[in-house]
Formats: C-alpha cells, structure tokens, sequence
C-alpha cells in the first residue's frame, strides 16, 4: 500500500543554501570624493547617488538631507479594509522622529492584523538591491502566518500600455507618439473599437537623447499617476489621454465605445430594422455591412436592394476599406455616406425605396428614399427608425482611456526579497506568492521572469515615481506564507511583524519613510492577503 503524506508549502522548490559569512552591510556607503562638504549626504537610493545638503531633497525630490539624515520624503501608504475616519490621518512612526505617536489608529490586535496592509507607496528602496527589502512584515491573515514583501522597484525596463475607446482614426500602425516634440512611443494594434498605444520603454527612456529620456519619463510618471497627457501622432491626431476619462481627440471629447463593427451591428439590429427600411447600411472603417447582402439579412428573408458598394467584399454584406480611416462617419474620412456606394442595379432597385445609413456609434446616421432615377434623397427620418438609432447609442459603452503599467521584476529587486532569486519566480508560477503594485491585482505574464501588468486606476495616487537616470519608481508587493518564505531563503533576520512595523517604520534607517499614511482598500480590490496571483 502506498502511503500518502500531505505538506504544505514548496515541495518541489530546491532549498536555500547559504554560502560562507554574511558580510557586514553598511547602511550608507562611504563618500566618493572625500571633498564632499561635511554638511551633505550622500543619497545611496538609486544609481545617481545625489550629495544633498541639509534641509534639501534629492533630484528626485522623493529623498531629503533631515539633521543629517536620509530620509523618504512622502509617508509609507497602509490599506485597510474599512477607513473610520476618511480622512486618512498622517501617522509619525514613534522613535523615528524623536516625537511620539498620535493617538494609536490600530490597536495591536492579532485578529485584526489582516486588516493591514504595507504598500509599496512611499516604502522607499535599498538600493542596490542585495540588500533586503525595506520592509519585511509578518502577519496573520485568516490565523495563518504571512509575510509582506514591501518595495519600490526601479524600472527602466517598462512601459505603459494605452487603450483608447474610439472609432476615430487616431493615425497608422507603427506611427510615432509624441509627448512635447518627443517621440515616447508608437501606435500598435488596434482592438475592438479600442485603439492601443505602446508608451514608454527602455528604448525612449535611455536609448535617445537626454532630452527624449526626460521627457518619456516624465510622461510616464503623470499617466501612472492618473494625470492627463497630450500626444501627438506623426500622420494622425492629437490626443489628450487620461486614466478613467474619455479621450479627447483633435479637441473633441470621445463620448461613446462603438458597439461592434459594421457587420456585427447590422446583426444585432437586423430584426429590429427588419420592416422598418428596405436597405440598411452601417458604415466602419473595418467592415461596413448591408443588410439585405448579410447572412442575418438572408435569415430573416429581406429581398436584395440592389446597392452596390464601394470597397473590397469580403463576405457577402461584410466590405472591406470603403473609405479610409479618418474622423468622419464610422471612423472613415467621409462626412457623405452616399459617397461610398457606387450605384444600384437598376434590374433589382425601385424608386420608393427606404435607405437607412448609420455608423457603429449612431452618432451619424441619414435616411434616404430613392427617387424615380433611383438616386437617394435625404428626408425626414421616421420616429420609429429613430428610436432603433437611439437604442444603438445606448448600446455603446462610455469611451474611457485604460492606462497598464507593464514593468518586469528584475534580479535585483528579487534579491530584495531572497538571497536565491529565482526561488521567488519559482513560487509566483507556483501561485504560492501573491504580487501586487500598491495593493492592486497585478496580472503576471507567462514565460520566464516576474513581468506584471496592472491598472493604474487600481493602485493608491500618486504611486509612481521617477529618478533620474531616468526610469520610472513603482511600489510592488509579495505576499506569502510565512514558512513559505523561509524556504525560499527569505531574508528572515529582517522579518518584523506588523506591531513593530506600525511602531518603528523600515528595518533601514538611511532613506527610510518618517511617516504611514492610511487609505482605504479600494472596493473593486480583493484584500491582497491571502489571494493567489493572478497567473497568464
């Protein structure tokens, strides 16, 4: 008989190993030039390694000279379920400042330390990452023992990905986005009624001049931040791109998501028009369909008109490049619908016939009835066809601008967290670690490394910062048990639990946050604790 035996944990991970004498690790670096003036400091926090006088912050503005002290200048940012008062006091950390606490905001209680969460907002970093993390907190989420792997990550490999809900050409594939003169990015593939932008990226950040370096970073830094940017497209548009708002396209505010292309409308409303006009044509810049041709058409018995299309035929009542793309009706570069029908078969069309013509959106739409030359004469639109036009609107979905930060967790933020990185990439595909950037779900690329990808409108504002090497600072979490992270190799001397952590702040003096400021759980999150990641 076989024997069975259950374990929790990494059965199948390779254990840690520690090789010779831990090296002592200083918390700040000796001085390169020995003429530094006694008054700076040197900022050890990221590659530049700015010399700061008293009083002063950093190029980055995020570290400041405090009494000789390196200090992190915005407050560490803590979720919690359930905010008492919502005005998310500012908490000191006691001992850190030499001044003592406010009134105590979490009472120490084991049954409500899953209530807690450390973003990595404001946690600032230990850079160069061999040292560990700056914050390493244990605590218990539903009684079991977790641990909290707290950041800020340096990313210059990263960027965001854009998706604008418009038919409006916004300019070719391929076409280079600009941000004040500078290219910062190009236009990718377009997706259902979404156009798609690629913006940022190592290439921009650090592969052209200072200027498109400084630039691209700081585009970045505003889009992460939730903040509207304007962009230009070589051969295309000018936009305006916020997170969560609608796009603003050459001055003109996006108001509605199409609702399918030309052959999917015509399928959707086909019974509705059926009786109601005699041809219908829905115009796109994709497919543009014609009722009485498309299958739908057919299914419900409509006789043929006799129009005949501009363009290439696809499939029958499905057209192919009527017009070009443009900012005209259905996302072509028409204002006259009547100019993409090339004529009517005169065997098959009658004078009286009732035309209707509309794009994807409804926000155009004509009717017609054709004359005794069979030549289509705009009239009033009847209320019964109106209301089809108007149910078609409703249909369409608010035009947003969705902003994805993509960055990828490199080797060296892993050794924040483990002394044998690849362990942490290990677990994650094992779905043992949970990643979160400010305590949002991070969708975590398949293949190799920790690349996420996660909404900016789901993460704490203002997350993202920036250092000017340039690349883009944002916050990231592990979560795991805490017997887990042990195995791993976790650096376990490190390990604070979250009283201490509420207490005291960082393990790390130099660059540490002086303060914790309180936010509420955003209710469309799941709490970050105890939550498998979410794994492509």
């Amino acid at each position: 008989m076989t024997e069975h035996t259950k374990t929790d944990g990494l059965p199948a991970m390779e254990a840690a190993t520690t090789f010779g004498t831990e090296p002592q690790v200083l918390e700040r670096a000796r001085p390169r030039s020995e003429r530094m003036a006694s008054e700076k400091i040197e900022c050890n926090a990221c590659p530049v390694l700015c010399q700061i006088s008293d009083g002063r912050s950093g190029a980055c503005d995020r570290y400041a000279n405090q009494g000789g002290t390196l200090v992190r200048v915005d407050p560490v940012v803590l979720l919690r379920r359930a905010l008492v008062d919502a005005s998310a006091p500012l908490v000191p950390f006691a001992g850190r400042t030499g001044e003592e606490a406010g009134a105590p905001d979490w009472s120490g209680d084991l049954l409500l330390a899953d209530e807690v969460f450390v973003t990595g907002v404001g946690a600032s970093t230990t850079y160069p990452d061999y040292k560990p993390a700056p914050f390493i907190v244990a605590s218990k989420a539903q009684g079991v023992d977790m641990v909290t792997v707290v950041t800020e990550g340096i990313f210059s490999y990263c960027s965001f990905k854009v998706k604008i809900d418009t038919d409006r050409y916004l300019g070719p594939e391929q076409a280079n986005v600009r941000c004040k003169g500078e290219v910062v990015g190009h236009v990718t593939t377009a997706e259902y009624g979404s156009q798609m932008l690629s913006l940022g990226g190592v290439h921009h950040l650090t592969g052209g001049s200072k200027k498109e370096g400084r630039v691209t970073v700081q585009m970045m830094e505003a889009l992460g931040n939730k903040q509207a940017v304007e962009l230009t497209i070589d051969g295309g548009s000018q936009l305006v791109v916020q997170a969560g708002r609608p796009p603003i396209v050459n001055g003109v505010e996006e108001q509605r998501m199409r609702v399918g292309c030309g052959s999917a409308a015509v399928g959707i409303f086909a019974k509705q028009l059926y009786g109601e006009a005699d041809e219908v044509v829905v115009v796109d810049d994709h497919i543009t369909g014609v009722l009485t041709e498309h299958q739908a058409g057919r299914c419900l018995d409509m006789p043929r008109s006799g129009i005949q299309m501009r363009g290439r035929k696809s499939t029958p009542g499905r057209y192919f490049q009527v017009a070009n793309p443009g900012t005209g009706w259905g996302g072509t570069d028409i204002a006259d619908p009547l100019s993409i029908i090339e004529g009517w078969d005169a065997g098959v069309a009658r004078p009286g016939l009732r035309l209707l013509m509309t794009s994807t959106t409804g926000e155009h739409a004509a009717w017609y009835v054709l004359d005794e030359a069979l030549k289509p004469v705009e009239q009033p639109m009847p209320e019964s066809v109106r209301r089809i036009i108007a149910r078609i609107g409703d249909n369409c979905e608010p035009s947003l601008c969705t902003v994805l930060f993509l960055g990828g967790a490199g080797g060296s933020l892993r050794a924040g967290v483990t002394e044998n990185p690849v362990l942490l990439t290990r677990a994650i595909k094992q779905a043992l670690v949970n990643v979160t950037c400010g305590g949002a779900p991070a969708y975590v690329w398949p293949g190799g490394g920790i690349t996420v990808m996660v909404d900016v409108l789901r993460m704490p504002d203002r997350s993202f910062g920036t250092v000017p090497t340039p690349a883009i600072v944002a916050p990231m979490e592990f979560s795991m048990r805490l017997a887990d992270y042990q195995r791993l190799g976790g650096h376990m001397a490190h390990v604070h639990s979250l009283e201490q952590m509420l207490q005291a702040g960082a393990w790390h003096n130099e660059g540490a946050p002086t303060a914790r400021l309180w936010a509420q759980n955003p209710a469309a999150n799941p709490w970050p604790l105890g939550q498998p990641p979410l794994l492509g």
